[in-house]
Formats: C-alpha cells, sequence, structure tokens
C-alpha cells in the first residue's frame, strides 16, 4: 500500500497561539485523514514520541494523510498548558485544520495524556469516524480518570495497552471498556508496559489490522465495496 513519504512542517491557529506540527502526505485517493495526539507534555511528551511515530507510520501506510502536532507550551507551539482542558481545544483545532485541507473522515488516535484528552474531543466530533487509545490512562497517582462519556460513543473503537502498564492496570481498562459502547476491541499486549518497549512492531500490527478490518481494506488497499 504505498504512501508519500513527504513530511510537511509547519505551524496550524489553534487557541492559544500557533501549534507546532508534522504532516506525512498521504495519497490522492485516501479515503480518511488521521490525527495523532502526544503523551503528557510535562512528563517528555511531543509529537517526535516513539508510540505516536509508530503509530503515524501505521496509519500513513494506508495511504492516509497523518496529522501530528505538540500540544500548548510544548516544543515551538504557544501558550501554557492546561492540565487537559484547554489541550482538547487544541484536539479540535487540529481536526479543524484537517477537515479545512482534506474534507475526509478522520481516524483519530491518541497515546497516554493524547488518548484521554483526545477521545474526549473526538468522541463526539462528526469528523471523527474511528477512535484508538493506546496506553490509555485510567490511575496516576491513586487519581481516576473518567470515561463515562464512552457509554454514549457508538463509533469503533481499539484500546491497546501493555498489561504491564502502571497507568492503565488491567482490570480497571478493562471495566472502562466493557462500559463503553460497542463496537469496541480491547488488546492488552503481554510483558509490555506503557511505552511497548520491545513491542512497538506487535503494536503497530495490532492498529494495521484493526484499521484493515474495520474500514474493510483489501489487500491492494483499495475499501471494499458491497
Amino acid at each position: 500500500m504505498p504512501s508519500s513519504t513527504q513530511i510537511q512542517s509547519f505551524f496550524l491557529d489553534g487557541p492559544a497561539g500557533r501549534l507546532e506540527a508534522l504532516l506525512n502526505a498521504g495519497r490522492p485517493d485516501a479515503t480518511h485523514a488521521a490525527l495523532v495526539c502526544h503523551p503528557h507534555p510535562l512528563f517528555g511528551g511531543t509529537m517526535h514520541n516513539k508510540v505516536v511515530f509508530h503509530t503515524t507510520k501505521a496509519l500513513n501506510g494506508f495511504g492516509f494523510p497523518v496529522l501530528r502536532f505538540n500540544f500548548r507550551g510544548t516544543g515551538r507551539s504557544e501558550g501554557k498548558h492546561d492540565e487537559g482542558r484547554g489541550e482538547r481545544e487544541d484536539v479540535r483545532a487540529a481536526l479543524d485544520w484537517l477537515g479545512r485541507r482534506f474534507h475526509l473522515p478522520v481516524v483519530f488516535a491518541g497515546f497516554s495524556f493524547g488518548a484521554s484528552t483526545g477521545l474526549r474531543a473526538s468522541c463526539p466530533d462528526p469528523r471523527v469516524q474511528l477512535l484508538i487509545g493506546l496506553g490509555t490512562p485510567v490511575e496516576v497517582d491513586g487519581r481516576a480518570y473518567r470515561y463515562s462519556f464512552l457509554a454514549d460513543c457508538a463509533k469503533p473503537k481499539l484500546f491497546i495497552s501493555g498489561d504491564r502498564d502502571p497507568y492503565s492496570p488491567a482490570e480497571i481498562l478493562e471495566a472502562v471498556v466493557a462500559r463503553a459502547h460497542p463496537p469496541k476491541k480491547l488488546v492488552l499486549m503481554k510483558d509490555s508496559g506503557h511505552f511497548f518497549d520491545g513491542k512497538l512492531a506487535e503494536m503497530r500490527h495490532v492498529i494495521e489490522q484493526w484499521v484493515r478490518e474495520t474500514l474493510r481494506i483489501g489487500s491492494s488497499g483499495d475499501r471494499v465495496i458491497g
């Protein structure tokens, strides 16, 4: 499934100032665009994170144009960290940019903080068709993350986490996914931690297989009709 290797570096307009962004170009006949969000910026998360990079490559492999950006206050993005509140608006600004540029349905993927923040912004957005949560945090330093909104989110959802992820204990994540609206799929990767160390190729394969099955993409890269 060939796709362009061209990467465009630019700034997009965000609600707190310019957001530093990268676009992996897609094929002219792309059926979808994609957005990938990075982990917590206060702990070193940026759009160059290895999980974000491998997720971008997986989605770009289908010929989708894939947008990454740095949340406010990260890298060369303007503004200040807002504990996830303003960052949801950053996600919406990125979706607006994709909508103006490509006019295609969107596949959203986020890692850790990017999953928590991006799922909240993307679930109710009609432009987003598929949702992928990677290392979705459910408990950090004794503080639980709430995902009650997933009960009303009928879009196809894929969750991938390591079975040794301290921020996403398997039994808690399983309960979160159990309460989410179908269709949904949870993949717990054996002997894997939060950053999928040694498991990135496997993580990427899971993403590719699920997108292929969900969108009914044939081996040639074309969507299957009928």
